[in-house]
């Protein structure tokens, strides 16, 4: 597995090993000793799963403390792009977003520490998107930033007519407006 750096400090791309012949192929997707020795210590307590269709818009969203998230995501059918935001009060990088292209031909991974706001688009036809959570989900503290929102200026691969929100999103805060509840 490579351990690939970003410019946002914490923020990884993982790319498995892929052993693969006529009959189909074989990935390690989650090695604790590898991450912790290449990212740093963990206990991931959940694994997600969700299906979408093309256009379909998650984000941006993050959860408060004390019940915020780091996540490990991936893209097992489909091609999405996935984005994480720095909301870390403090951080040189508050503010700035790494945005990958993570599909089931690539396999690669993100690696989304806490103090990010997490969001993907759906670029194929339907997309299964799994990801790993290291804290348990609290609704009342589930919280986010809107998806086209000027200031952070991230391309998501589709025109504003393509995407597809739920409610929620549509109403999410500003970053401009963003009383961030994490410092760096």
């Amino acid at each position: 597995m490579k351990y690939i750096k970003t410019e946002i400090q914490d923020v990884f791309i993982i790319e498995p090993s892929v052993f693969g012949d006529e009959r189909g192929y074989f990935l390690e997707s989650f090695n604790l000793q590898q991450f912790e020795k290449h990212i740093y210590p963990i206990k991931f307590i959940q694994d997600n799963e969700s299906k979408s269709s093309k256009g379909v818009l998650r984000g941006l969203h993050f959860q408060k403390p004390p019940y915020n998230q780091a996540k490990l995501v991936r893209c097992v059918q489909g091609v999405v792009i996935d984005v994480a935001v720095d909301v870390r009060k403090g951080s040189p990088t508050y503010g700035k977003h790494v945005a990958v292209e993570l599909s089931g031909e690539n396999k690669r991974q993100l690696f989304v520490p806490r103090g990010f706001a997490h969001g993907f688009s759906v670029l194929s036809e339907t997309a299964i998107f799994a990801y790993k959570v290291d804290n348990t989900y609290a609704p009342e503290y589930d919280y986010g930033i809107l998806w086209n929102d000027k200031d952070l200026n991230i391309d998501w691969g589709l025109s504003e007519d393509e995407v597809k929100l739920s409610e929620k999103d549509k109403n999410l805060t500003l970053f401009s407006d963003l009383v961030s509840p994490f410092n760096f």
